[in-house]
Order: C-alpha cells, then sequence, then structure tokens
C-alpha cells in the first residue's frame, strides 16, 4: 500500500510539494479515491531549471508550464492508482480555492491572496491528485496570526490588494503599465515578496517575470 511519504518522494523527484491534503471531494473524485492533494512547486531556483529543460518549453508551443505539470502529475497519479484534477478542468471547474481553505493548511492572508504556511504568498498550484489511500499533511499555524508589522498591507504602490474591499484589478495594471510598475513586473508582486512567511519559498527573479509577462499582456 502506497504511503504520504511515497507520495512526498514522488513529488519532491519533480521539485513539487504537497502543499495540503484534505477528503475526496465526491463531486470530482469517484470511488474509491479517498484524498485530495493540493500540489504546487518548490521556491528557489530548482523547479524552475527543471522546467526549463522540459520538452515542454524547448518545443515553443503555447502554455509550456501548464503542459509539463499534466504530464508530471498524470504519471503520479497513474503510479498511485489516482487521478490528477488541473484549475483549467471544466467547466464545471474544480473549486481549487475553496478546497485550500477546507484543507486548515492555508488561509486568507490580509491581502486576500491565499497564504501557506511554508510558501507564505508564493503559494500557487500546479494542480491536484485524487488518491485511492489517507494522505497526512502535519499540520502548521497561520503566519499572520503572529505577523505583528503585517508588511504585505503597505508593500502594494497603488493599494489594489485588500481582504475588505477585494482586488482592484484595473489599479494594479494601471500600475504595470507605467515605469513605477517596472520592479513589479521584473521582481514579482511587492506584497508577495514582503510577507516574511515567503522568504524561504522565494522565487527566482526570471520566474516572476515570466508569470507576470503572461498576467500583464
Amino acid at each position: 500500500m502506497a504511503t504520504t511519504a511515497d507520495l512526498i518522494s514522488a513529488l519532491g523527484a519533480e521539485h513539487l510539494l504537497a502543499l495540503a491534503a484534505l477528503p475526496a471531494d465526491p463531486e470530482f473524485c469517484p470511488a474509491p479515491l479517498q484524498s485530495l492533494v493540493l500540489i504546487g512547486p518548490e521556491g528557489g531556483a530548482a523547479w524552475w531549471k527543471l522546467v526549463k529543460r522540459s520538452p515542454e518549453w524547448q518545443d515553443g508551443a503555447a502554455d509550456p508550464i501548464d503542459r509539463w505539470s499534466k504530464r508530471i502529475l498524470d504519471g503520479i497519479a497513474a503510479r498511485f492508482g489516482g487521478m490528477a484534477l488541473y484549475p483549467s478542468d471544466g467547466p464545471p471547474y474544480p473549486p481549487f480555492l475553496r478546497w485550500a481553505q477546507d484543507s486548515g493548511a492555508l488561509w486568507q492572508s490580509p491581502v486576500g491572496m491565499l497564504l501557506h504556511a511554508d510558501a507564505g504568498l508564493w503559494v500557487s498550484f500546479r494542480g491536484a491528485l485524487a488518491l485511492p489511500f489517507t494522505v497526512t499533511i502535519p499540520a502548521a499555524s497561520n503566519p499572520c496570526l503572529s505577523c505583528a508589522e503585517q508588511p504585505c498591507l503597505s508593500a502594494c504602490p497603488v493599494a489594489a490588494l485588500s481582504k475588505a474591499k477585494g482586488y482592484d484589478i484595473a489599479a494594479c495594471h494601471a500600475h504595470l503599465d507605467r515605469p513605477a510598475g517596472a520592479d513589479c513586473l521584473s521582481e514579482g508582486c511587492r506584497a508577495r515578496r514582503a510577507c516574511p512567511a515567503s522568504q524561504s519559498h522565494a522565487r527566482l527573479a526570471q520566474q516572476s517575470a515570466y508569470h507576470m509577462s503572461r498576467f500583464h499582456t
């Protein structure tokens, strides 16, 4: 019988993390699947370098990271007798944000974005694995509760991020169109960078620049 440790090892070989686990959602995970595991990339350089060496990146076709994710996670799912799910599946689209908060391992931050105890505001999902065995991930506490300064709240130059007011997309894009927004385009969102919990999971600047180029077109 496969174990959580086996899964963690398989993901680690691809520089991926099991960010959260919860009981399988019967709307998306047919029996006998028992667990739903949300998967994201490691911080640092290793995952980004791995993706850039992949055939999906090298072939010049669209959506290289999504195609890499599907190849890798479909393979891991098959190895463990499960299935992979992706944010782009649908309709109906898998409710990744609800799953994340239901897991008890991610929380809404003061700026509205989801936050993970280890990945901080850099958390992102490559997909999810629905598996026919119980996956247990050690419990963690919300780092925002012990963050007295909460620098994320003052990091955005145009105050586009707020848990109370939501995300002001227009203000964000307008800032990125101006010379003052060059830093956000080349280094990534200032709020995400300012989060103390994000520091150990920081991305390479080139990775952030690539994602920002896809976001702000």
